[in-house]
């Protein structure tokens, strides 16, 4: 399943990449890309488990970014 979010203060584009790279290794993850000019939001995961997924994206975009909100 693919999905495409509005991300509501990612302050810079170094923040989106460690985003990605951190959300890319999850488990289930097959596709992941964060715009930082677009503040944009794509992701690939496995269908069954999708809003696993996400519950751990939001845990790890929180770490690395703390104001950054995924709208949902």
């Amino acid at each position: 399943m693919k999905k495409v979010y509005r991300l509501e203060d990612l302050d810079c584009a170094n923040c989106a990449a460690k985003m990605e790279r951190s959300v890319a290794k999850i488990d289930g993850v097959q596709n992941v890309s964060i715009s930082f000019m677009a503040q944009r939001m794509a992701i690939e995961a496995d269908e069954d488990r999708f809003e696993e997924i996400m519950d751990e994206v939001v845990k790890k975009c929180k770490k690395v970014e703390p104001d950054c909100r995924i709208i949902r």
